[in-house]
């Protein structure tokens, strides 16, 4: 019988659990079936999408893996599904149902492997405990980025940056604003916030006041402005960032900002 359900959960997702785990037992190649994101912290409303790992007798998991998408068909009314590549999970089927719409991330584990995991997965069903006989054997580690790790970094991609306004690619500096956030701005901002410093994810919630300083590092599509959000950029990690560099570091930070001068001369804003 599939674990209990939490009462807050959204109607249409509880019927597409009910439903697919009931399906998925009758599969003799399938071990369990658990839930992640955000089914784990109870913090689903009707926006939310569902993370389920499908966790797989590892004799079949090259089968299960061929066949996944006729797994996928089963559960519902699939509409779409591809395969997770492009981030660098070609284990998950990323599905969107229909009537209603629902997005399901079905990720294919081999039992061999579910202990391998960035979070601890809430167990919806499984088969003799194997599921979780293999979870107390290992322990999440989400992957976090060290403060040395971004510092070595972040110098070079201030400079990038700038060369992208300089030469009048702002679609590129956008584009390469946005990546600053979701590597650098959001993570370290999250994490002084005690969260998971998963990108921006949920940031307006969880640092909300922060989340408003944010906002000044979004730009249009113009020099001036781009050059402005990337200063803005620049004092927040200045803000969120301890004193990790060493000389070496600091000699690239002052060659990034005196190059960024120079691209702010350059366009005559200096």
């Amino acid at each position: 019988m599939i674990s209990a359900l939490p009462s807050s959960l959204p109607e249409p997702h509880r019927k597409f659990l009910e439903r697919s785990v009931e399906r998925l037992k009758t599969d003799p190649r399938i071990v369990g079936v658990a839930a992640g994101g955000s089914f784990v912290t109870n913090s689903m409303d009707e926006f939310s999408d569902l993370d389920l790992v499908v966790a797989v007798e590892p004799a079949y998991q090259a089968e299960v893996m061929a066949g996944r998408m006729e797994v996928a068909a089963s559960l519902g009314n699939l509409l779409a599904a591809f395969t997770g590549e492009h981030v660098g999970e070609p284990r998950v089927l990323i599905c969107l149902y229909e009537a209603p719409l629902l997005h399901v991330d079905l990720k294919f584990v081999s039992l061999d492997d579910v202990a391998k995991r960035v979070e601890d997965p809430f167990v919806l069903w499984e088969r003799n405990r194997r599921v979780s006989t293999v979870l107390a054997e290992g322990k999440a580690e989400y992957p976090v980025r060290s403060p040395e790790w971004i510092e070595d970094r972040f110098w070079i991609w201030v400079h990038y940056a700038a060369t992208k306004i300089g030469r009048g690619e702002l679609f590129e500096a956008i584009d390469f604003l946005s990546f600053l956030r979701v590597t650098v701005l959001g993570p370290l901002a999250l994490a002084r916030a005690g969260a998971q410093p998963s990108g921006v994810r949920k940031i307006e919630k969880l640092a909300p006041a922060f989340a408003v300083e944010l906002e000044r590092t979004l730009a249009s599509h113009d020099a001036a402005d781009c050059l402005r959000a990337l200063r803005a950029s620049i004092d927040l990690y200045r803000s969120l960032m301890p004193s990790v560099h060493s000389g070496d570091r600091k000699r690239d930070e002052d060659a990034a900002m005196e190059y960024l001068t120079e691209v702010e001369r350059h366009y005559g804003l200096t």
